[in-house]
Formats: C-alpha cells, structure tokens, sequence
C-alpha cells in the first residue's frame, strides 16, 4: 500500500531533513507534496537520487487525500493548518511545540513509547494529530528507556549543548556571520540569539519563565514525564552551543534501585536506536561532529554517580536534525504503518 504524503514547512532545516529522510527510508509514498508560505511557492526541493518537488502554498493546500501531513512550519502556523489537515481526514505528525501538552495528543518516540498510538488510534476524542517531542528531549528519553525498564528512573539532572540548527536555517546563518565577522573584527550584533554565538556558549534557550528556568528547560522535563513516566522528576539547564549540527547532553540519573554497571551496559547495548561508544580512552565517545547524519543516539562516558545510592552518568549525542526532528516524525508514520492504524477511528 503506498500512501500520499504532504510535508509542511518544506523548505526549512526540518522541512528539507524529512523530505530527505522519506526517500533514504523508501516510505511507501506514491506522492510527496512540499508545502510552504505563499512567498516560497514555486520553488524547488530535491527528493531522492532524480526527483524534485514543485513547493505548493500551505495557505491554500486542500488536504483532501492526503493520508500524512507531517508538518515542521512553526507553532503559530500549525496551529492554523495542523486541525485543518486533520479534519480533512489527514493523519498530522507535528514538529512543533503547538500540541505537545494536549492531553488528546499522543507524544510520541517510536522506541520509547510507540504502543501508546495503539490507544490514541480508537479513541474517539482522538484529533488525528500526533506529536513530535522537543529534540533534546527525545535523545534522553532515547537512552534512558531501557535504564528506566531495568532500574526505574527516579531523577535525572541534565545540561545540555545544543546546536544552532536547533534554531532553524537562520540560528546556522547567524553563527556563520558572527564566525566570519570575529575573524576579521568586524562588529556583528545578535539577531537570532540573545548574545554572541560565535566563541561563546549560550545558557538560554527560549524564554524565561516566572521560576527561573527557561521553556526549553520546562520542555526536557514536562515532556519526559508525559513520555516515559509521570513521576520521574527532572531539572535542566539548556545551553546553546556554536555547533551546526548535533546537540550533546550530559546525563545523571537516579534509580530506585541497584544499577550495577554491567547490566546498564548491557541494557543499552540492546536497546533499540541507542549506539553504545564508551572505550574509556582518548577519543573514545561520541561527539556531534562525528554524528552528523546519523539516526542512533549515541551514549558514551558511562560511569557510576558515587554521589547517591543507585545512581549512573553518561554522556548522549544525536544529529537534531534527524533523530530530534524529521527521523522521528518519519518513524512515527511508519509505526502507523506497521501497527495497521491508519484508518482506526472510533465512530
């Protein structure tokens, strides 16, 4: 069965990253749509080896025969176009933060939670839209899956360093021009970022809340409770980073109970979308060059938290990009696929 498939904000990093994805997985596509804002019409986007795709206006797109629209536009644009897709019988698999929280919208990691579409699927509150976690988050809760299953997760403290694709194709442009204007000493002031981003780390992502933490912090841990566990408590401090591609976190966890390093090993080792690379020598883990258009997220510097009872720390990379964003929207689809739910709807 092949079916047709619409991608929303096809010209952006995430948009150009899962029209690339679609044709290196072969999804059963008999049609790929790109789709964008008006003033992007027209143009052209490469699919696979031959192909290319004319970009339609989302503005105007008639969802109508359309069986997946998965959408990386921006919130405020799904926000319009994400029901409209849906009631036309469209099945959304969003990018966007829009819908996240929504308690009728699955949030979904294929290896992490995938049954849960099982029972979206037949509900009749169901809005045919599905969510695509934040890609910070979902490079955890990748590697903490099979940990929480062996030892139960109890707490995780984490700080991360994120790329600037995180912030689209304008945060990339942004560190290239501050990168360029530093070298000959011209000045180049912040438009993307709230600072310097080349040289320079960033410890804000988002905006502040009122308790001080920022919403990409909120995000890691409201977003890792509703997907693994409601109970696993959760304190980030997010961090942007002058890397272009790949996002990089440094994990601690607590367990309820004895986590013995061997066994976490093992765990990780055989669990699936996580590449275990931990030699303990010079150069032995995984850093976000080095992962640039791969789909694992790849765990390193495992080691014991001598500071609690039953606790682990480790180092996590994945490409943002893919895994964090267009991969994972594209699993999504294919879990669907594979589970027979498409079409499942209560009457």
């Amino acid at each position: 069965m092949a079916f047709k498939v619409a991608v929303a904000g096809a010209t952006g990093a995430v948009g150009r990253e899962i029209i690339k994805t679609l044709a290196e997985r072969n999804f059963p596509a008999r049609e790929v749509v790109a789709l964008a804002s008006s003033r992007s019409a027209g143009q052209r986007i490469s699919y696979g080896d031959n192909k290319t795709l004319t970009v339609q206006s989302l503005d105007t797109f008639d969802f109508r025969g359309v069986d997946f629209g998965l959408f990386s536009p921006g919130a405020a644009v799904s926000a319009i176009h994400a029901p409209r897709a849906a009631e036309a019988g469209c099945i959304v698999i969003d990018n966007t933060s829009q819908f996240r929280m929504d308690q009728d919208v699955p949030l979904i990691v294929p290896e992490v939670n995938g049954p849960v579409l099982d029972t979206f699927a037949t509900r009749k509150s169901w809005r045919r839209i599905i969510a695509n976690p934040n890609c910070s988050t979902i490079q955890m809760v990748v590697a903490l899956k099979p940990l929480h299953e062996r030892f139960g997760v109890q707490r995780v403290v984490v700080a991360t360093y994120q790329s600037v694709s995180g912030a689209g194709a304008e945060g990339m442009d942004e560190l290239e021009r501050m990168t360029k204007a530093s070298y000959i000493n011209d000045p180049c002031h912040p438009e993307v970022f709230q600072k310097r981003i080349a040289f320079n780390v960033i410890p804000q992502i988002d905006r502040f809340m009122p308790d001080g933490a920022t919403k990409e912090e909120w995000k890691m841990a409201a977003e890792t409770r509703k997907i693994l566990d409601p109970d696993i408590a959760v304190i980030a401090t997010c961090v942007r980073v002058p890397v272009f591609i790949g996002h990089a976190e440094a994990v601690v966890v607590e367990f309820a109970n004895p986590a013995p390093l061997d066994q976490a090993r093992a765990a990780l080792r055989n669990a699936p979308g996580v590449r275990l690379f931990d030699e303990r020598d010079d150069g032995g883990y995984a850093t976000p060059a080095e992962i640039q258009g791969e789909d694992d997220v790849y765990v390193s510097r495992l080691r014991a938290d001598p500071t609690v009872p039953h606790g682990l720390a480790f180092w996590c990379v994945a490409d943002n990009l893919r895994k964090g964003a267009a991969l994972n929207a594209v699993q999504i689809a294919e879990t669907l696929i594979t589970r027979n739910l498409i079409g499942r709807q209560a009457a």
